[in-house]
C-alpha cells in the first residue's frame, strides 16, 4: 500500500515518486459488456509499463441516463444505487490487471461536470429538475444548475450512498474487500469538484462535501489514501486559502492540482508551438503559487495537458509545442523535488479516433466524450512525447 510519511509517498521503505497518466475508460475496458475491451486493455497496460508509467487515474463509473449529448458510455450508475454489474466486475477486473503489472490506480467517484453525469446526475435524481446539456443549452444554464450540488442535502446523501457502495465493494475476481487491494492507491472525492459559487457559503459547503465524503471513506477503507480531485486555484473559486485549508484536514492525505494552459486562454489555437514559452511562464508562476502555499504533504500535479501543433487531432500528427510544454513541466517536477507526483491528460494509447465527436461505439480515448477526440490525447504513435515521458518516468 502506499502511505505518506515526513510529506512524502512511500511503499515499504521506499520514497515514491511517478509519472502517471489519466486513463478516465479504464474500467470501461475491463468489462466484457459494451465498451469492453480487455485484449486492449492489456496492451495499454504493457505498453504503458514499458515506457516506466505504473500509476494510472480513472474514473469509477458514469452516471445518470444514456444517450446524452456529450456524455461518456456505458454509465455505471443508471439510478440512485441502481448499477450495471458488467461494468462493476470490469472495474474488479481492471483492479487485478493493474495489481499483475504492479501498477497503482488513483480512482475518482464522482465529477463535477457533465461528461459523466457527475453533479448534474445527483441533482436530477434529488429533484432538481433535468440537468442542461452545455452543448444543447450552453455552459451558463449548467453551471447555474450544478452550483445548486453543494447546497442540496439530498444530493449529497446520494453520493454519499455511492461512495459506501463502492469503496464498501468486495473484488468478485479476488473474493477480497476493495479496501485490502494493492492495486489502489487513492480515492478521490471526484474530478474537479467546484462550488460554482463565489460566496463565503458555497465555499463552506464545497469544503463540508469534500471532507464528509472523504470521513466516510475513511470509516469504510483506512488503508488508502484519500485526496480531493481539485483543480487548485480554480477549482476553489480562486480561494488559495480555501484549496490550502481543505487539503491540510486530517482527512485528506495530499493535495492536489491541475493545470490546463490552453483552457484557461494562455495559448491560443494559432499559437500552440510559437506561444508555448509565454504559456509555460504563467504555468510555472501557477505550479509556484500552489507550492508555496502548503506544507506538510505531498503534492500532486494529477492532470496537465496541452494540444497538438495547430489544434490537429490525429495520432502522430505534429507535438512539437505539446513536447516542449511536457519537457517543462517534468523538468520542473524532478529538478525542484516539491512535487512528489504527476499525471498526463491523457492516455489515447493504440485507439485511432473515428470521428472528431465521440460516438457510441467508437474507441474510448485520452478526451472524454464533450473533447474533441484527439484533443489532448497521447497515443502510442506520438513517439517524441512518448519518448519525453519515458525519459523522465525512469529517473
Amino acid at each position: 500500500m502506499v502511505r505518506v510519511a515526513d510529506g512524502e509517498f512511500m511503499i515499504g521503505d521506499s520514497v515514491y515518486r511517478f509519472v502517471g497518466v489519466n486513463m478516465w475508460y479504464g474500467a470501461i475496458l475491463g468489462s466484457e459488456g459494451r465498451g469492453g475491451d480487455r485484449q486492449r486493455l492489456e496492451r495499454e497496460l504493457d505498453s504503458l509499463e514499458a515506457i516506466g508509467v505504473n500509476n494510472l487515474r480513472i474514473l469509477v463509473g458514469g452516471d445518470g441516463e444514456e444517450g446524452i449529448p456529450s456524455h461518456i458510455s456505458p454509465v455505471l450508475q443508471t439510478g440512485p444505487g441502481q448499477y450495471n454489474d458488467t461494468l462493476l466486475r470490469g472495474l474488479d477486473y481492471l483492479l487485478t490487471r493493474l495489481e499483475a503489472h504492479n501498477m497503482k490506480a488513483v480512482l475518482y467517484l464522482n465529477n463535477a461536470w457533465e461528461w459523466s453525469g457527475g453533479y448534474g446526475a445527483y441533482l436530477e435524481w434529488a429533484g432538481a429538475g433535468k440537468a442542461p446539456v452545455p452543448v444543447v443549452d450552453g455552459w451558463d444554464k449548467y453551471q447555474t444548475y450544478i452550483a445548486q450540488f453543494v447546497h442540496n442535502d439530498s444530493a449529497k446523501q446520494l453520493v454519499y450512498n455511492h461512495i459506501r457502495n463502492i469503496v464498501g465493494r468486495t473484488n468478485s475476481i479476488t473474493g477480497k474487500p476493495y479496501k485490502d487491494s494493492p492495486a489502489i492507491m487513492t480515492w478521490e472525492i471526484a474530478n474537479e469538484p467546484r462550488a460554482f459559487g463565489e460566496d463565503s457559503l458555497s465555499k463552506a459547503r464545497l469544503e463540508d462535501y469534500i471532507l464528509t465524503s472523504a470521513r466516510i471513506i475513511k470509516e469504510i477503507d483506512p488503508n488508502h489514501l484519500v485526496s480531493t480531485g481539485s483543480e487548485g486555484l480554480y477549482g476553489c473559486e480562486r480561494d488559495l486559502d480555501l484549496w490550502a485549508r481543505i487539503h491540510q484536514a486530517p482527512e485528506i492525505d495530499y493535495a492536489i492540482f491541475h493545470l490546463w494552459p490552453y483552457n484557461w486562454r494562455w495559448v491560443d489555437s494559432a499559437t500552440t508551438v510559437s506561444g508555448v514559452d509565454s504559456a509555460w511562464m504563467k504555468s510555472k508562476e501557477y505550479i509556484e503559487k500552489h507550492i508555496n502555499a502548503f506544507k506538510g504533504k505531498p503534492i500532486v500535479l494529477e492532470e496537465f495537458g496541452y494540444p497538438r501543433d495547430f489544434m490537429s487531432y490525429a495520432p502522430g500528427s505534429p507535438t512539437v509545442g505539446r513536447d516542449k510544454f511536457f519537457e517543462y513541466v517534468l523538468d520542473m517536477i524532478f529538478k525542484d523535488g516539491k512535487i512528489s507526483g504527476c499525471n498526463i491528460w491523457g492516455w489515447g494509447g493504440t485507439a485511432v479516433p473515428r470521428h472528431d465527436n465521440w460516438q457510441a461505439g467508437d474507441p474510448y480515448v485520452g478526451d472524454p466524450a464533450q473533447e474533441p477526440q484527439g484533443l489532448y490525447s497521447v497515443f502510442a504513435a506520438d513517439r517524441s512525447t512518448i519518448d519525453i515521458i519515458k525519459r523522465y518516468s525512469h529517473r
